[in-house]
């Protein structure tokens, strides 16, 4: 997999990189020679960057300052489920415990990743790209339930549309991209017959990258799927 839309020797980041999708970008990327530095950042990285603590996000970003401009950052961190919760399927599951613990990770988290990483993107020719979800497209909603993680995923696809709008006034060549992977057999998709109907990390994780790669500037702030298919907000 190389990214030919990208200058030679780019740099990339990678944040959740220690997760099943997060670590196949790390290892598509480590493998471009076109590619000269691969960072991933996650809870036990140097620098650590944890999504329950603002103040390591603004560090970590401050950290990788010197090895910046980064022609590619990739936001591939998400929660479905946790130990202590499951996806809701009716009004009557929701409580504020959860839904403050889903939007921390899918929204607040990548929210402060848009402020304070978009500065480290490089100016000639750039690509940011958040990992949202098919199923927080409001108008493709036909199943129902999931309330927080769906209303999280949509919620972020506005935060990425509104600072694509805002960041193209000053950085022209930066493309800010929602994708959905599809789904893929990892710990998040695992309760939902993930190992059954998912499909590999590393094939997920190469799709999107053969999708971000084929985006120009003008494709900022739109929600792709891993197939290429532009999705519905």
């Amino acid at each position: 997999m190389h990214m030919h839309s990208l200058p030679e020797q780019y740099k990339a980041l990678v944040i959740g990189a220690s997760g099943a999708i997060g670590t196949a970008f790390v290892d598509l990327l480590n493998a471009d020679p076109r590619c000269a530095l691969v960072i991933g950042l996650h809870r036990q990285s140097q620098p650590a960057i944890d999504f329950t603590s603002e103040a390591s996000i603004a560090d970590a970003a401050s950290a990788l300052a010197g090895q910046a401009p980064f022609h590619l950052i990739i936001n591939a961190t998400g929660v479905l489920h946790a130990a202590e919760f499951m996806p809701e399927k009716k009004l009557g599951d929701l409580h504020y415990e959860q839904m403050l613990a889903t939007f921390q990770i899918n929204t607040f988290g990548p929210a402060m990743v848009l402020r304070h990483f978009s500065k480290l993107l490089a100016k000639d020719k750039a690509v940011m790209a958040v990992l949202s979800a098919k199923v927080g497209s409001i108008e493709d909603n036909r199943l129902g339930g999931w309330y927080s993680y769906r209303s999280s995923k949509a919620a972020l696809n506005m935060l990425l549309k509104t600072a694509a709008i805002e960041i193209r006034r000053t950085q022209p060549n930066t493309a800010l991209i929602a994708l959905h992977p599809g789904t893929v057999n990892s710990s998040l998709s695992q309760p939902f017959r993930g190992a059954e109907i998912g499909r590999p990390a590393h094939d997920a994780a190469r799709d999107m990258l053969k999708v971000l790669d084929g985006l120009t500037a003008d494709d900022s702030g739109q929600f792709y799927s891993y197939t290429g298919e532009k999705l519905p907000w």
